[in-house]
């Protein structure tokens, strides 16, 4: 009799790129954070983190939302006709200078609290039309990963 083999779960990739040179973090624990996310979201796509500059935040909100000023996150997700976009969520774009002039706690906490809604942005929750949903779970999980 032959054994199935057994289920192999696939972890999403998960890319961390600093795109900036002013504010110094710490990208181990921020990368940790983002694959306990993940798990703790049960997502079976991947997705990037980028940190860029207030001058490179401020290009990418004029450009994709019509803002010409820096904003602390913007999301970016995937859509593709190849079939990529069935393992790939999106680009999390983050400004580490807003982050660092936000931060109540830290930096760190701060790129954290920004990473996540930036998620939720992916997974296509809008916090301008879903009724308060959005809101809902992020409180909840800002409230279960101690941020």
């Amino acid at each position: 009799m032959e054994k199935n083999p057994p289920s192999q779960v696939k972890t999403p990739t998960i890319n961390l790129f600093n795109r900036q040179r002013g504010t110094k973090l710490e990208s181990a624990g921020l990368q940790q954070f983002l694959r306990e996310l993940s798990a703790r979201l049960e997502l079976d796509k991947g997705f990037s983190l980028v940190i860029v500059s207030d001058r490179k935040m401020k290009e990418l909100n004029r450009t994709f939302a019509g803002k010409d000023y820096p904003t602390d996150v913007l999301s970016f997700p995937f859509f593709d006709e190849s079939g990529m976009g069935e393992e790939y969520l999106g680009d999390i774009v983050i400004s580490a200078e807003r982050a660092a002039l936000q931060a109540e706690k830290s930096l760190d906490n701060e790129l954290k609290v920004l990473a996540l809604h930036g998620l939720l942005h992916l997974l296509g929750y809008d916090h301008e039309q879903d009724h308060g949903q959005m809101k809902r779970l992020e409180n909840k999980l800002r409230i279960d990963l101690d941020l």
